[in-house]
């Protein structure tokens, strides 16, 4: 029987087309630079639980396109699993992202109209300390570094900042991202990046 109560912690990183910094990650009502926003989130889940099944070691991306005034929805947006996922573990990790458990994904899958099927791919992730990397052979190819900041031995952060699935200190970044599915396709140079250590919990 699938329990209402689940949690999950990990990094988190994005890039999208806005220029630095995406108005729609300050405010989902505030226009994003283009008359599209297109581009994804990685996940890479540390600590977690969802019905009994550890979510330790769990890769994710969602790739998504949506209008520039994000609040207004219309989003299309595509799920993709790591290749490596077992399939007990495929089913609650789309129900996670897909809102159907609550937390930030049940707010934010309002806005979604178009939900592309779930798609199973190798995903690489690469997480160091002034830039994150993830790949999907053929489909993503994405880096985001850090800004530097006066003191070159700490990043730029964003602090105290509301967002449904950040954390309120959040690394500011630049990043570049090559995406195409067939239906989402992107190629972003120097534009908004950032990332964070989620922790989202539902009780």
């Amino acid at each position: 029987m699938a329990s209402s109560t689940w949690w999950a912690r990990g990094l988190l990183f994005e890039n999208c087309s806005c220029q630095l910094v995406c108005p729609g990650h300050i405010h989902l009502d505030q226009l994003c630079t283009h008359e599209r926003c297109q581009g994804y989130w990685a996940f890479r889940f540390e600590q977690g639980e969802i019905d009994g099944l550890s979510l330790a070691g769990r890769r994710a991306v969602i790739a998504f396109d949506s209008p520039r005034r994000m609040i207004d929805g219309g989003w299309t947006q595509v799920l993709v699993l790591d290749s490596e996922t077992p399939r007990e573990h495929q089913a609650v990790l789309e129900s996670l992202f897909n809102g159907e458990r609550g937390g930030p994904w049940g707010i934010l899958g309002r806005f979604v109209v178009t939900r592309l099927p779930t798609r199973l791919l190798p995903i690489d992730m690469e997480d160091e300390a002034q830039h994150k990397r993830v790949t999907i052979p053929g489909v993503l190819e994405s880096t985001v570094e850090a800004l530097r900041g006066r003191n070159r031995d700490e990043p730029v952060r964003f602090e105290n900042i509301f967002n449904q699935i950040h954390s309120p200190s959040q690394v500011i970044a630049r990043g570049q991202a090559r995406y195409d599915d067939g239906t989402i396709r992107f190629d972003n140079a120097q534009t908004h990046g950032l990332w964070s250590d989620f922790s989202w919990r539902v009780e």
